[in-house]
């Protein structure tokens, strides 16, 4: 005998969609956790070409730590200036780079995470 009853209305069957949708909602905190500690984790450190400066930056681009070599009181000082900002700029590329491969990996290509970061803010409901 067939039910005339919509499947979201019959106990049963409301019941097990619910049960899946709280496994996937537990599945996307888990991922998203993970997502979470993977980008606080992530450092780029980088070096010029020559070997003057070494920038270190994280998951957002934040300048964590700026060295530079033995060499640097030889250099004109808009050199030194060049040196450092493209050398920045490169390492907050590939931490961008990084930082995108770590949310594809753990909660997809077509996530709000992704689309935030490409368009640089986040998704509005």
């Amino acid at each position: 005998m067939a039910s005339n009853v919509e499947p979201l209305l019959e106990p049963g069957m409301a019941l097990d969609r619910i049960a899946a949708w709280q496994h996937d909602i537990d599945r996307l905190v888990t991922r998203t956790r993970a997502m979470s500690a993977r980008l606080a984790a992530l450092r780029l450190t980088l070096s010029d070409p020559r070997h003057l400066v070494e920038v270190t930056v994280d998951a957002q681009g934040m300048l964590m730590d700026l060295r530079f070599s033995a060499r640097v009181p030889h250099l004109a000082p808009d050199t030194l200036s060049r040196t450092v900002l493209s050398t920045l700029a490169e390492a907050r590329r590939q931490a961008t780079d990084r930082a995108v491969a770590v949310i594809t990996d753990t909660v997809g290509a077509d996530s709000a995470a992704i689309r935030a970061m490409v368009t640089g803010t986040p998704e509005q409901p």
